[in-house]
């Protein structure tokens, strides 16, 4: 596991799930509550990627330059960015226009219109 990662996985856990998920949901929720287009989320998930690459390097000395880790944190952080992102916008519709949408699950709403 540690050749895929590129790093141990407690200090996977620890930094990448735990520290940088918490970042990507703040990320996917600051673009969703400023009407951002979804696809924001990836390039800043490469930044988010790339610094705990950068941390998980400087901060436990592992390979800095591991293609296969650094590839799983980044699709790791997107991914939760974008669920995040698509959480805080069903929830900003429905309570923003509440005469037009109502709760069509977690991730969506509905046209109270078409019934």
């Amino acid at each position: 596991m540690e050749s895929i990662l590129g790093s141990e996985l407690a200090v996977f856990i620890g930094l990448t799930v735990v520290l940088f998920g918490f970042t990507a949901v703040l990320t996917g929720q600051a673009l969703a509550r400023t009407w951002r287009p979804w696809w924001q989320a990836i390039p800043y998930g490469l930044l988010l990627s790339l610094t705990a690459r950068f941390l998980t390097y400087a901060l436990f000395d592992e390979p800095l330059l591991h293609l296969a880790g650094w590839l799983i944190q980044w699709i790791y952080i997107v991914a939760v960015a974008l669920l995040a992102y698509r959480l805080t916008q069903a929830r900003k519709m429905v309570v923003q226009y509440p005469w037009l949408y109502e709760p069509a699950g977690l991730f969506g709403w509905r046209d109270k219109r078409n019934g």
